[in-house]
C-alpha cells in the first residue's frame, strides 16, 4: 500500500522554525576593497549586511545624492562607520557619512551598495514563475 504525500501548504513552509527572522537575521558576505588593500599592503575586508525592509524603507527617503551612502553606513558591519573614532571634525568629517565618503571613491561606494542592495533581496531576481501553477 503506497502512502500518500501529504500535501504541505506554503504556509506550513513559512512556519517552520528553521526559517530565520529576516528582520533579525540578514545574509552577510565580505569583500576586499582593492584600493585599500594595496594602500595599507594587505588586505582590507568589508562585512557587509542586507538591510531590513525598514531600513530599506528609511534610505528611500533620503535624496538620491545621499541614498547610496545611507546603505553604506547601515549595511556595513565591519568597520562601522557609526564609530566616533572615524571623526575629524577639523578635517570635515563630522558625520558618519562624511567618514564613508572622506575614505571611499564614488565608485566603491556605489559598489559597495549595490552588493547591500543584493544581500537585501534587490538588483537579483528573486522570484521564478511557477507554469501551470
Amino acid at each position: 500500500m503506497e502512502e500518500k504525500m501529504k500535501e504541505v501548504s506554503v504556509l506550513d513552509l513559512l512556519l517552520k522554525p528553521e526559517l530565520p527572522d529576516v528582520r533579525k537575521v540578514l545574509p552577510e558576505k565580505s569583500f576586499k576593497v582593492d584600493r585599500l588593500s594595496e594602500l595599507a599592503g594587505r588586505d582590507v575586508v568589508f562585512r557587509l549586511r542586507g538591510l531590513s525592509y525598514k531600513q530599506v524603507r528609511k534610505t528611500q527617503e533620503k535624496s538620491v545624492d545621499e541614498r547610496s551612502l545611507d546603505i553604506v553606513l547601515e549595511g556595513c558591519v565591519e568597520p562601522d562607520f557609526h564609530d566616533k573614532r572615524l571623526l575629524c571634525p577639523d578635517k570635515g568629517i563630522a558625520t558618519p557619512l562624511d567618514a564613508i565618503s572622506a575614505r571611499l571613491t564614488s565608485g566603491e561606494i556605489d559598489e559597495l551598495s549595490v552588493e547591500i542592495q543584493k544581500l537585501s533581496g534587490y538588483l537579483r531576481k528573486t522570484l521564478s514563475e511557477v507554469k501551470n501553477g
